[in-house]
């Protein structure tokens, strides 16, 4: 629990996150023998960054060829003044800024996207390389290559472990917003694998947009953010049905959904609107899931609002992803009909043509408009393309479903 913090420390006294990791583990270890011998102390993250200083120390004087880091360190601990005994008191340390100037280094927009996503687990999250790969259905060796390749192009670039300003800040929030949200979107629908959800990853998404909007509460859309994790976590217990299978939001029970996290995600949201006038676009789908989240039956949803809002996201945030989903809206709000044609103009432009949920769409879409053959065909594209093994489950049955229809004539008789 007190590892990302103890790096966190460690990190901005060294400027060096391989050094600072190796450290926090150094103290880990030395409160493992320690502590069963003597009890844990008062305030156990203060003493395993105060023992992380002094190993931090004892190697910088073991090693003459650093003496200009070992002055600069020792410059860092008489201006924090820093008590190193075993038991001291950090009740001045300035955590919540470390922790920010981590998450800053980690979601540096210099490293590919999966590497940002690993560190920020690793340093952030403090989740082992193992939980890691486990989590993302990956080797374990990937993982930890990833990290090894991220410290090591952040060293070699020289990032500063510091908070930026101005507009780097404006950029450099959005990558760390970015790599926040892919992480609980990962846990929220699986992209491969044998579970459709992974709670955990949504669980400490949404923790670390929790530490986020506390350490930057002037930030909308951070406030955005985690509005929206908060209200789709809401739906995670509905979400799943007996044996993992997939229940889509239409035939979810709601009486399951978390009323609490509503309650935090509305405030959330709330909050976002009262920093900015114009949402960006997390306040955006949030307020997209606030319209599932305040109606008790699916009937009961203002879809017109939702259209309204998808609109909005759509010149906020242009993506063919967000086409997608407006186009589901405008079935709801206006009819199959009226969307198939949005949905078909996504398939010729063939910017989603691998994505399993375009033709899932379009297979739903069909066999609404009565077209069951080609809703089989739509339905077994999607299957072919899921990696996701109940997502897959679930075309492959509506695929056989629409079959079923296609070979009987609208009034049920066999056609042949």
């Amino acid at each position: 629990m007190e590892f990302p913090r103890v790096v966190a420390t460690l990190a901005r006294m060294t400027n060096d996150l391989g050094l600072a990791e190796e450290l926090a583990q150094e103290a880990l270890v030395d409160a493992l023998r320690q502590w069963p011998r003597d009890g844990v102390p008062a305030n156990p993250g203060a003493w395993l960054t105060a023992v992380g200083k002094r190993n931090a120390i004892d190697r910088f004087r073991r090693d003459r060829t650093l003496a200009e880091k070992y002055a600069q360190l020792g410059r860092a601990l008489e201006l924090d003044g820093t008590n190193t005994a075993e038991t001291p008191n950090a009740d001045n340390e300035p955590l919540d800024d470390d922790r920010l100037r981590l998450i800053f280094v980690a979601c540096h927009p210099l490293l590919p996207l999966v590497s940002r996503v690993a560190l920020t687990l690793r340093l952030v999250g403090g989740l082992t390389t193992a939980e890691i790969a486990r989590a993302y259905v990956v080797p374990e060796p990937t993982v930890a290559q990833r990290i090894v390749r991220a410290k090591r192009s952040i060293a070699k670039a020289s990032v500063r472990f510091e908070v930026p300003e101005g507009e780097d800040r404006a950029g450099r929030l959005a990558s760390v917003l970015e790599v926040i949200y892919l992480i609980f979107n990962e846990g929220y629908s699986a992209t491969a694998g044998e579970d459709w959800l992974r709670p955990e990853l949504c669980a400490e998404a949404l923790r670390l947009g929790r530490i986020l909007a506390a350490i930057v509460p002037d930030e909308a859309e951070v406030h955005g953010l985690v509005a929206l994790m908060e209200l789709n976590s809401s739906r995670l217990r509905a979400r799943v049905g007996p044996g993992g299978a997939v229940v889509v939001l239409a035939d979810q029970d709601r009486r399951r959904w978390d009323n609490l996290l509503i309650a935090r995600g509305e405030a959330a949201l709330q909050r976002a609107d009262e920093l900015r006038r114009t949402r960006g676009p997390y306040a955006l789908q949030a307020a997209i899931a606030l319209c599932h989240a305040r109606a008790f039956r699916p009937e009961e949803t203002d879809w017109a609002e939702v259209v309204a809002l998808y609109d909005a996201l759509a010149s906020a945030m242009p993506s063919p992803i967000v086409e997608l989903n407006r186009a589901v809206a405008i079935s709801m709000a206006s009819g199959p009909a009226a969307a198939l044609p949005l949905v078909d103009q996504l398939i010729e432009l063939g910017a989603l043509e691998r994505y399993h949920l375009l033709h899932a769409v379009r297979g739903d879409l069909l066999e609404k408009l009565g077209r069951h053959a080609e809703a089989t065909a739509a339905f077994g594209r999607g299957a072919a393309l899921a990696q996701n093994a109940p997502e897959r489950d679930l075309l492959r049955r509506r695929a056989a479903e629409s079959g079923t229809r296609a070979s009987t004539g609208a009034d049920g008789r066999h056609n042949g």
